[in-house]
C-alpha cells in the first residue's frame, strides 16, 4: 500500500510539469498555410459556413461560383509544435449544386499549450442564401440580397449593404446591420446579450420598429417620416413612412441605435466637453431630455 501511494505521489510532479511547462497564454510559436476551394452553385442556392475561432467575411458577388480561402493558423510554444498542429486542423465539406457548406471540426484529445483558429474569406454569389455560425469570432456580410442568418457567441456581426431578410444574433458581442433597402416582405432581426445594436436604413424605408432594452437605452436618428406609437426608456415602436417590413431589435445589456444611412455618427452627438448636443439629436431623443 505504501509503495502504491508513493508512486502515485511521484506521478504528481511529473503530471503538473508536464501540463505546465508551457504556458496557455505563451505561444509565440505560429504557423499558417491556406486553404482554397471553387464550388458551382445553382441560383438561390445555401452557402453555410461554421466556424469555432477566427473571423468569417462574407462578400455577395455576381457571378455562381463560391470561392472560399481559409487561413489555417496554428499557435504552439514553438514553431515545431504549431507545424505538427497544422494538419489537424480540419475543414469538413458538404456539396451540392444547390448547397456549398463548410465546417471547422473540433479537435479530438486535450490540447495543452496550443491553439487555432481559421479565417474564412467567402465570395458568393450575392444572391444566395447565407448562414454563418461562429463561436469566438466575428461574422461580417457585404453586398448580400438573399436571405443572411448569422450568429455568434463572442464576437460581433457586422453587415454592410444588405438588402434581404437578416437575422443576426450575438451572445458576447455588437449586432450593426446596414441595410442598402428594406422590402415589403423583408423580415429583420438583430439581438444581442451583452452589447449594443445598431441599425442603418434609409430614411425612406417603410417599416414597423420594435425595440426593447433591458440595461440601456435607444437611440433614435433624424427620419422625417416616423410616427411612434409606444415609447420608454426600455422599449420603442413606431412605423416609417406609414409602416412595412416587421424589424425587432433587442438587447439586454447594451443600447439600440437607429439611424438613417449616410447621419451623421453618433460620435457626433457630442460637444468637446462630452455633453451631449441637443441640436444633433433627434426629435425623439430631444424630448426625453
Amino acid at each position: 500500500m505504501a509503495v502504491a501511494l508513493s508512486r502515485r505521489f511521484l506521478l504528481l510532479p511529473a503530471l503538473f510539469a508536464l501540463t505546465g511547462c508551457v504556458p496557455i497564454h505563451d505561444m509565440a510559436g505560429r504557423a499558417t498555410d491556406e486553404w482554397t476551394h471553387t464550388y458551382p452553385l445553382s441560383a438561390g442556392g445555401e452557402v453555410r459556413i461554421a466556424n469555432t475561432n477566427g473571423r468569417i467575411d462574407i462578400e455577395g458577388t455576381g457571378g455562381s461560383t463560391v470561392e472560399v480561402r481559409a487561413e489555417r493558423i496554428a499557435r504552439g510554444a514553438t514553431d515545431g509544435a504549431a507545424r505538427d498542429l497544422l494538419p489537424r486542423i480540419t475543414i469538413k465539406e458538404d456539396v451540392s449544386p444547390e448547397r456549398v457548406s463548410l465546417e471547422t471540426e473540433r479537435m479530438s484529445g486535450i490540447m495543452i499549450g496550443v491553439s487555432f483558429e481559421v479565417r474564412y474569406h467567402v465570395k458568393a454569389p450575392k444572391n444566395a442564401t447565407i448562414t454563418a455560425t461562429n463561436t469566438n469570432g466575428q461574422v461580417v456580410l457585404t453586398g448580400l440580397t438573399g436571405k443572411v442568418s448569422a450568429r455568434t457567441t463572442n464576437g460581433g456581426v457586422k453587415g454592410d449593404g444588405l438588402t434581404g431578410d437578416v437575422e443576426a444574433r450575438s451572445t458576447n458581442g455588437q449586432v450593426a446591420i446596414d441595410l442598402a433597402s428594406v422590402g415589403a416582405s423583408n423580415h429583420v432581426t438583430l439581438h444581442t446579450t451583452n452589447g449594443g445594436v445598431v441599425l442603418t436604413l434609409p430614411e425612406s424605408a417603410k417599416a414597423d420598429l420594435t425595440a426593447s432594452v433591458t440595461n440601456g437605452g435607444i437611440s433614435v436618428g433624424e427620419f422625417q417620416g416616423i410616427d411612434v406609437t409606444e415609447k420608454s426608456r426600455r422599449r420603442l415602436e413606431a412605423r416609417l413612412n406609414g409602416g412595412g417590413a416587421p424589424i425587432e431589435l433587442s438587447t439586454t445589456n447594451g443600447g439600440v441605435r437607429i439611424r438613417p444611412r449616410n447621419s451623421v455618427e453618433d460620435t457626433d452627438k457630442t460637444d468637446e466637453g462630452g455633453k451631449e448636443r441637443k441640436d444633433r439629436l433627434s426629435p425623439i431623443d430631444r424630448e426625453r431630455r
